[in-house]
């Protein structure tokens, strides 16, 4: 069988909305074929089907959607984690 998957990322080191990277990769049996990262604010392809994908959801509201994604999904997160890292220390 053939295995895909997507996994989304938030990468910090302040609660900051500057220093946050929100990653969204895109997978098919193991190998990485488009990427979004909130750093760069659009999709980027790896293969020949993910560079196709890429042009395409750059211009429809799948890059809109993602770059929210940054501000509604990572701030909450990040403000959950560095709370419970200061009460801890």
């Amino acid at each position: 069988g053939f295995r895909y998957y997507v996994v989304g990322s938030c990468e910090f080191n302040s609660s900051k909305l500057n220093d946050i990277e929100f990653t969204l990769c895109y997978y098919y049996n193991k190998l990485e074929y488009i990427r979004f990262s909130s750093s760069v604010g659009k999709y980027v392809g790896y293969t020949e089907h993910g560079i196709k994908n890429g042009e395409r959801w750059n211009n429809g509201p799948e890059a809109i959607t993602s770059r929210g994604e940054k501000e509604r999904y990572c701030l909450r997160t990040v403000g959950v984690f560095t709370e419970s890292a200061r009460t801890k220390s």
